[in-house]
């Protein structure tokens, strides 16, 4: 039986678009119709090409891609609407075609295979307020209100995780409940079955990996990086929504705020890349079992 899709995963600066453009080839070799799906969680912000290594032109001429670039950082986009997303993609496949998911969010490849417990829709006056909130006071006084309200949840996060604790707040006060009680609900069944894809993870020596992280962000920021976070600055974004996460934004803010040299900024943005893919490794390891490929 051929299998129905293939799942390329790993930390960043891996090798994984290459790698999926290469299966690609080979897809279409045999007669299958590739396409490749974003499954990366900063990708998908449309302000952010550079900063994400998103796919160049010539990627996209070679074979289709999805769900790159395809939402604005204004939002919130979610593991919830990732998935929907790609539900409507599969459903409107040929029979032919083969989805080649490439991305570092596991939990992205989680869902996909395993399902998801989706939280209501968040009231937006309810949004907005909290975020106005974090933006003005930080998140130690939300820390505070979410221990008043949540504690069980709040005992799961540092009082410094901004994003979680103003998440976890919506969540309580749109729905009355807290987060852990709709992650606890059952899960809706699968897009994929386990048993229908390849799934592969790339494993690169850390030496090799954290090397090219190293050279990484300086081709970034030769292929306009600095650039890319003036034009996302000048879109005055709420500090909380995660395209402000992505790596590089803070530290090219701070070089163009005088706190910080370019040699800096790239050494910040290096380190923390770094330790992102230190994080990715570790959860590869923890949360994805025997079945997948090691490469």
């Amino acid at each position: 039986m051929k299998e129905r899709a293939i799942l390329i995963a790993g930390p960043t600066a891996s090798g994984k678009s290459a790698f999926g453009l290469k299966l690609a080839a080979e897809a279409k070799g045999q007669g299958r119709n590739p396409l490749i799906i974003n499954a990366d969680s900063m990708q998908v912000y449309r302000e952010l090409e550079v900063l994400t290594a998103r796919p160049t032109i010539a990627d996209l001429e070679v074979v289709e891609h999805a769900l790159y670039g395809a939402v604005s950082a204004h939002e919130a986009y979610s593991v919830g609407k990732w998935l929907k997303a790609v539900e409507a993609i599969l459903k409107n496949s040929s029979a032919e075609a083969l989805p080649i998911f490439v991305g570092g969010t596991g939990l992205y490849f989680k869902t996909l295979l395993e399902g998801f417990a989706e939280v209501p829709e968040i009231d937006e006056d309810i949004r907005t307020k909290l975020r106005g909130a974090f933006e003005q006071g930080g998140s130690e006084a939300l820390y505070v209100d979410l221990l008043s309200k949540d504690p069980d949840y709040a005992l799961m996060v540092k009082p410094a995780d901004g994003q979680r604790i103003v998440r976890a707040l919506e969540v309580f006060e749109s729905t009355g409940k807290s987060i852990l009680w709709w992650h606890n609900q059952p899960m809706e069944s699968p897009v994929l079955g386990e048993t229908e894809c390849r799934k592969i993870i790339l494993s690169p020596d850390r030496e090799v990996l954290y090397d090219r992280i190293n050279h990484r962000f300086d081709l970034m920021v030769s292929n306009g990086a600095i650039e890319e976070v003036k034009k996302i600055r000048k879109l005055s974004l709420d500090p909380s929504l995660p395209a402000m996460k992505a790596i590089g934004v803070r530290q090219l803010s701070d070089y163009l705020d005088g706190k910080t040299s370019l040699d800096g900024a790239i050494e910040d943005a290096s380190r923390e890349t770094r330790r992102y893919a230190k994080r990715q490794m570790t959860w590869f390891r923890n949360q994805m079992d025997e079945t997948w490929e090691r490469s």
